[in-house]
């Protein structure tokens, strides 16, 4: 396999620590609203990369994160909690906020087929350790309290710049953050105290005063404690490099004194209008949405599929159909292998398929192959195929009224009655089956 690692800048041959237990991490949502079609493009890349991990032989050990407290309203340490903000929103407690949208967001984790992570981790179920990791910064030198909190010390990180090539010279006091008490314009909240008259529903005491920790510190945490010092892959959108993720490798190879991680891999944004999608634009969409359009899920999934992790993609509903009419080709396809029972090994075209996407997760070249191929396609390369990418193409058995009434229309077909052959046909088609026939006799495939 070959991936572009963002600390390199590069396409790097993917070398793990342990190819039985290949440690990657995942940026998760942040629990306090509906996740859009722009979040769960991330997520659906990432799917790739763990089921392509494992065509190439590989044991993904996969940690996705859900961050229930600490994301501030701005990467300046500044605002309320996320969370607090939902909250507010809905008249809910902050715990009550944060379970609604977990099970909302793994319930369309669901939808979209992605593989469950080996372990999903709430930010709250390790405050402890966050606790003691910060201790450990603070012994050896890298914090320093201000009236408001315990901040990391970027100063004294010399590497602090490298991952994502920042000019901090060249950062203007306001740039980025605002400097308030600060030593240096990218320093950051390990940790929050709560100032007097401020109403937080989540507090911890931590050095004798209530607080809540820093957002950067929690994947950390979760890696440290779950992974340990070195993992193999970290995931995430672009947006994350130049803060999130810049801060987490400060804070965890200040730490340990370890390389925090051997491969980054970060998606571009799609966009709407040209424009990032946000809720702070307004431009967004849930899958939801999509569904009230009739734009299935995996519908979806195959549009994002079919462009590159790296590039930017415009959204579009028309795209999208044009998305779900592929997928509904490639289902029939494999409707129909399925019915005349085309099992066999599967095809060197299967391997140029996983070939593709070995090579930094490249699925717009993996379905060209597929459509140049795809009537030669065997069963068993369809289910390689979907293995893959999960999409959906392997038919279960239809229902046994259903095989009756495909059988009724035949045997009215060969006594010439063609109108009770019709009325069969339009039956069918009210439960989106539509019977071809050939010469290996009648074919059923699913229709919109």
């Amino acid at each position: 396999m070959r991936l572009f690692n963002t600390a390199s800048k590069t396409i790097e041959t993917f070398k793990p620590q342990n190819p039985d237990n290949v440690k990657i991490y995942t940026c998760g949502p942040t629990v306090y609203d509906y996740a859009h079609v722009g979040n769960y493009t991330s997520y659906i890349y990432w799917d790739l990369l763990v089921r392509t991990l494992k065509a190439n032989g590989y044991t993904p050990n996969r940690v996705l994160n859900l961050t229930d407290v600490g994301h501030l309203t701005s990467d300046a340490d500044e605002g309320e909690d996320k969370l607090e903000k939902g909250a507010r929103r809905e008249k809910m407690t902050v715990w009550e906020i944060a379970q609604k949208y977990i099970d909302y967001y793994l319930e369309n984790f669901r939808k979209l087929n992605l593989t469950e992570p080996n372990h999903i981790c709430r930010a709250t179920d390790f405050i402890e350790q966050d606790e003691s990791l910060i201790d450990t910064l603070i012994e050896k030198g890298y914090t320093y309290e201000t009236k408001d909190g315990i901040y990391f010390d970027t100063s004294k990180f010399s590497r602090y710049a490298d991952f994502a090539h920042l000019d901090l010279e060249g950062l203007e006091a306001g740039a980025r953050v605002e400097m308030n008490d600060k030593h240096n314009k990218t320093d950051f909240a390990l940790w929050k105290f709560i100032q007097p008259g401020e109403d937080h529903a989540m507090r911890w005491d931590y050095k004798d005063r209530d607080g809540y920790p820093g957002w950067h510190i929690e994947c950390s945490t979760i890696i440290h404690e779950v992974l340990g010092e070195t993992i193999d892959i970290h995931t995430g959108g672009i947006d994350h490099i130049p803060i999130h993720h810049t801060n987490e490798i400060a804070q965890s190879e200040s730490a340990f004194d370890k390389k925090f991680c051997n491969y980054w891999l970060h998606c571009n944004f799609i966009t709407i209008d040209n424009q990032k999608i946000s809720k702070s634009l307004g431009n967004t969409y849930t899958l939801e949405d999509l569904e009230q359009e009739g734009i299935k899920p995996l519908d979806f999934k195959m549009w994002v599929l079919s462009g590159h992790f790296q590039g930017t993609r415009n959204f579009s509903f028309e795209d999208l159909r044009a998305a779900g009419f592929r997928r509904l080709h490639w289902r029939n396809l494999a409707a129909k292998a399925f019915q005349l029972n085309q099992v066999e090994e599967h095809s060197e075209i299967t391997q140029k398929v996983i070939d593709a996407t070995s090579d930094n997760l490249n699925s717009a070249e993996a379905f060209a192959i597929i459509d140049q191929n795809s009537l030669s396609l065997s069963l068993t390369d369809w289910q390689k195929i979907d293995d893959l990418f999960g999409l959906g193409l392997i038919p279960e058995d239809i229902e046994d009224d259903i095989k009756y009434l495909i059988h009724e229309r035949e045997e009215a077909r060969k006594n010439h009655d063609f109108e009770t052959a019709d009325r069969i046909r339009d039956e069918l088609a009210g439960s989106n089956i539509s019977v071809l026939d050939s010469n290996d006799g009648p074919i059923w495939q699913f229709v919109i």
